[in-house]
């Protein structure tokens, strides 16, 4: 198992000072700190699951952004981009995620200053400190972290890091369908047969056989519960037999429907407006107060068990579209030592700030290096995993944090404490289940309806993934 190893007669600032900032994560936040870092003179090593860059994205490549370019491109990042010619898409236009991948997430891993740096197809399974478990005090903050990465391959690597940053976002970790944050009996059976699909399906591209003509279940009260019902709905015009059911926990699903006009994202608000529309219309079956109990596997249908208010039911259909929100995997941190809110697991002091039940997207105040900090200095969980099991994140949130984390780590502590950050405000990100804040790259939505927008979208949320601020992306891209 070969580690990175250094003189022995060198000091541990020496020691330190010649390893790497070891990033986890090669999405749109974890390749902002990297570019962050550069600018600060230090050298980032960018770890990548996935088999190129921004492979949770690409996953769900087919969705659009409800947010525009402009809040899309980190600053560092734009200024590595333009030194190489790059040229800056429309900053009003809603990328997709193949968009953003491809316009800008791959050409910032090809600058001079990245490329090299990032290594795909690349598992970090476990953080600790180089020698030391997470009961050892005595110099443990002058001692490197040490990552241990397993390859596509299964050859097993530690890698040293004078620091580590984890931006490796939520979206292969969703939360199950069942009661009390646990799976529901039945639930890994009807996933292992097919009956359960990944969070953000393409329903009308690449899925499209898979769900035409079905009776499909969507579970969730979020941005990517609400993509997949109107690509259903889109799909059920032309595919004779397609039904739509919709399963929430709480019992009206009108705040569902989030600002609709009010929103300052206009194409965020318009989803909700064309949500409550398909609603009114009969064309979605709303099942409210829904909690699930278990699933039934049978031949070509599973059979979804539930509890409501009065009584048992069973609803018989033919898929499950998992659209639950997100929790971070912290198993690979557990030798660190991490300070998090008990409820939402963000970090201690961010978790007040970002609770759903009181704050939307773009209500979170400005955070930095201090914020994200934990009792193991030079660790830090950024991105949407950083907002844990919340679902309000948005990418120019993580932008501004590895921000400030870059500023830190090179000393400048007035620039890591000189945190700013300007959001649209909305109040639609709140949901009874999680789910995420960002949405299929088509509208059917005619132009002259009275909720129409420039460039009518259905939203997803930046994963998550990773995500993700937006973030979904298939689990066997990532997982």
């Amino acid at each position: 198992m070969p580690e990175t190893t250094t003189p022995g007669n060198a000091t541990p600032e020496t020691v330190l000072a010649g390893l790497p900032v070891v990033v986890i994560g090669a999405g749109p936040v974890g390749l902002a700190a990297a570019a962050h870092l550069v600018e600060r003179s230090l050298v980032p090593l960018v770890l990548e699951e996935g088999p190129d860059v921004g492979a949770s994205v690409r996953a769900w490549g087919h969705t659009r952004l409800f947010s525009p370019w402009e809040y899309n491109i980190d600053t560092a990042a734009r200024r590595l981009l333009e030194a190489a010619g790059w040229a800056s898409p429309d900053p009003q236009d809603l990328p997709t995620g193949a968009e953003l991948t491809e316009r800008y997430l791959e050409p910032l891993s090809a600058t001079e200053a990245l490329t090299g740096r990032i290594r795909t197809g690349t598992r970090v399974v476990a953080v600790s400190r180089s020698g030391l478990d997470k009961t050892r005090t005595a110099g443990r903050e002058q001692t490197p972290f040490l990552v241990r990465i397993r390859r596509a391959d299964g050859t097993v690597e530690d890698q040293l890091a004078r620091a580590v940053i984890d931006a490796s976002g939520t979206w292969c970790t969703p939360n199950p369908l069942g009661r009390a944050g646990l799976e529901a009996p039945g639930e890994a059976v009807a996933r292992a047969a097919g009956y359960i699909t990944d969070p953000l399906p393409d329903v009308t591209g690449r899925e499209r056989q898979r769900f035409a003509g079905r009776h499909v279940l969507v579970v969730g009260a979020g941005h990517s519960a609400a993509n997949t019902l109107l690509d259903l709905a889109s799909l059920a015009e032309d595919a004779p037999g397609t039904r739509i059911s919709w399963a929430i926990r709480s019992a009206d699903v009108a705040k569902v429907y989030g600002g609709e006009d009010r929103d300052e994202l206009a194409a965020r608000g318009t989803l909700g407006t064309r949500l409550r529309r398909l609603v009114d219309s009969g064309a979605i079956a709303v099942h409210p107060s829904f909690t699930i109990t278990g699933l039934t596997t049978r031949s070509g249908h599973v059979e979804v068990h539930a509890r409501i208010p009065s009584r048992d039911q069973v609803l018989t259909v033919d898929l499950v579209v998992p659209a639950t929100g997100f929790r971070p995997d912290l198993g690979p941190l557990s030798e660190l030592r991490l300070d998090l809110d008990p409820a939402v697991e963000a970090p201690r002091q961010l978790g007040p700030l970002i609770d759903p039940e009181f704050h939307s997207c773009g209500s979170v105040e400005p955070h930095g290096e201090r914020v994200l900090a934990h009792p193991e200095p030079g660790f830090y969980i950024v991105g949407m995993k950083s907002y844990g099991r919340a679902p309000t994140f948005l990418m120019a949130t993580g932008y501004e944090q590895v921000r400030s984390i870059a500023a830190a780590l090179s000393g400048d502590r007035a620039a890591a404490d000189d945190v700013q950050l300007d959001l649209p405000e909305t109040g639609v990100c709140s949901t009874d289940l999680g789910g995420s804040c960002d949405a299929p790259a088509d509208s059917s939505e005619p132009a002259d309806a009275c909720c129409s927008a420039p460039q009518p979208v259905t939203l997803l949320t930046v994963p998550p993934v990773g995500q993700s601020a937006l973030l979904p992306a298939s689990q066997s891209t990532c997982c």
